[in-house]
């Protein structure tokens, strides 16, 4: 290899190295500064250590939401706040636009950050958007009993369950409800199923099923003593 050639494995190399750490760094630094750009100016001045400091301090909009979002979790715990919480969703529920924008991003929520969620846990390949081609979609949950009511006839009583099957990038995507047999699910990460799918299939993740083992050779038989023949009486 030329000298030419050498310096250019070594750009590539180094572009492999620091391209995601400049990448990752540079995304969490416009998170933060996005963040402090927004609760910055609501923090009261005599609680802002800012005013106190010749410098500025990065991440004290995320530090302020972290804590803000955990007191508010311990008083809707309680009584009080539990009957404070109720009164609001009352107020919420008598507005015709507000209610289901709500209600909707509640469930969601509670849906996702359930302990006991299956959404999202299942990476899956099913045949869309036509038979022969293949998807790559994540279980979201079971389908409505409802739809397993009307397709009845088609998937002969079989359980169904809703798929999401997400763009390249995962901007959009489309909700799809299929019988269980027809979803085939992968032995991969969800996470490594969306780096399948942010990367547009450039990414591929390691084969973590196991390998298969060396087939068993049969036992080889004792070896049998050869049959004694008794001497017949000479008549």
């Amino acid at each position: 290899m030329g000298l030419i050639g050498r310096l250019r494995a070594y750009f590539l190399a180094g572009i492999l190295v620091t391209a995601p750490i400049a990448i990752t760094i540079y995304i969490a630094w416009w998170f933060v500064s996005f963040i402090d750009g927004h609760i910055r100016p609501l923090i009261p001045s005599s609680y802002n250590p800012e005013n106190y400091l010749p410098f500025s301090i990065p991440g004290i909009g995320v530090l302020t939401v972290i804590v803000v979002v955990t007191l508010i979790g311990a008083f809707t715990a309680g009584y009080v706040g539990r009957l404070m919480l109720g009164l609001s969703e009352g107020v919420v529920e008598r507005m015709p636009v507000v209610r289901s924008v709500y209600s909707a991003v509640k469930q969601i929520f509670e849906t996702v950050l359930a302990k006991k969620s299956n959404a999202f846990r299942e990476v899956v390949v099913l045949q869309y958007p036509r038979p022969g081609v293949w998807s790559l979609g994540f279980i979201t949950g079971a389908a409505h009993p409802e739809v397993e009511e009307v397709c009845a006839t088609d998937i002969h009583g079989e359980d169904m369950v809703n798929v999401f099957i997400p763009c390249a990038p995962p901007t959009t995507g489309f909700l799809v409800m299929a019988p269980r047999h027809e979803v085939k699910v992968l032995n991969i990460t969800v996470e490594d199923g969306l780096k399948m799918v942010m990367s547009g299939g450039i990414v591929v993740p390691p084969d973590r099923r196991p390998s298969a083992s060396a087939p068993e050779s049969a036992p080889t038989p004792a070896p049998t003593s050869p049959a004694t023949v008794s001497p017949t009486a000479a008549s």
